[in-house]
């Protein structure tokens, strides 16, 4: 499953940073996730860093793009793998 970020975010910056797949851009009016790129830190970390840092708890797991863990694996296996090729 992506994550999703709520209206509430207040842009306070802390999530981008922490994200280890640059999943997280600043939108419009506030920071979205893109679900091509987040795989909930699997592969990285036992918990999504995102979720972890956001003070508002703004960060839900995203309805429309939901995934199993085999998937997010094998996501974040394409994703390493077009990094080591760049």
């Amino acid at each position: 499953m992506s994550l999703k970020i709520l209206d509430t975010c207040v842009n306070c910056d802390v999530c981008e940073p922490v994200c280890p797949n640059k999943a997280i851009s600043l939108g419009e009016e506030y920071y979205v996730i893109d679900p091509a790129l987040c795989t909930e830190c699997v592969g990285h970390h036992d918990e999504p860093q995102c979720v972890e840092v956001c003070p508002v708890e703004c960060i839900i797991v995203d309805p429309e793009h939901t995934e199993s863990r085999e998937a997010l694996e094998l996501k974040y296996r394409h994703l390493m793998s077009k990094e080591s090729a760049a």
